[in-house]
């Protein structure tokens, strides 16, 4: 009775193991800055961003989700509506490698395997990797390589819609914040050995910038077991 049981336990569990859906698929937007360089909107998209992304359903509620982005980063002080950053006049462009890891979260119920169309709002947070370049700024003005890279440390927070939009696809619009751990992004903060000659702006506040756009999945999968989650 005791082997039947165990052969059973590990029906059930080979059985859910399996019984999962997932998704991968494409980002395409654009991306924007907010720093101590640049324009003050919040929402500005001035560069292209392409990217892909890869989801595990967990739920009708929540996935895991994982994405690589790419995008270059652009702050240009004569498109601010700061008098202080126009009279400055600085500029800087730098490519970021975004790698990104979280849960995503949807307001309504998601199951792809009832029949319909189906649409929901959702967030998504986790945490975020961006490799870029570091620079500073010369008394000149110019944007300086230090010849070196690094990584900055962010949690994305990201807002978006996503439907259906045929058996295997689904397409979602959302717009992304990644508040950051660093201030090297724009130049303002040099590392050690140009720091103190080379430094500018806002200490107390660390960089930001923002992937606005649409993903585009494709599911595949046997139909999931919801009633442990």
């Amino acid at each position: 009775m005791r082997y039947f049981l165990l052969i059973l336990i590990s029906l059930f569990v080979i059985k859910n193991s399996d019984a999962q859906i997932y998704e991968i698929g494409v980002f395409a937007g654009g991306s924007n800055f907010i720093g101590d360089v640049g324009s003050t909107k919040y929402l500005s998209p001035n560069q292209p961003a392409f990217g892909i992304l890869a989801k595990w359903n967990r739920s009708a509620r929540h996935s895991f989700r994982a994405s690589v982005i790419f995008s270059d980063l652009n702050g240009v002080d004569k498109k601010s509506d700061d008098p202080r950053r126009e009279q400055r006049g600085y500029e800087f462009t730098t490519s970021i490698f975004e790698i990104s890891a979280g849960m995503e979260f949807t307001f309504l119920d998601f199951d792809l395997h009832t029949s319909g169309m189906k649409g929901t709002p959702y967030l998504y947070s986790g945490i975020t990797l961006a490799n870029h370049e570091n620079y500073y700024f010369t008394p000149a003005g110019e944007f300086t390589s230090e010849d070196t890279n690094s990584w900055a440390l962010g949690i994305p927070i990201v807002i978006g819609y996503k439907t259906n939009i045929s058996n295997h696809l689904i397409l979602a619009a959302e717009i992304g914040a990644r508040y950051t751990f660093s201030d090297e992004l724009d130049g303002s903060m040099p590392d050690a050995e140009y720091r103190e000659q080379f430094s500018f702006g806002n200490t107390n506040s660390t960089d930001w910038y923002v992937f606005s756009g649409i993903t585009l999945t494709y599911t595949f999968g046997r139909r999931p077991c919801y009633c442990n989650f």
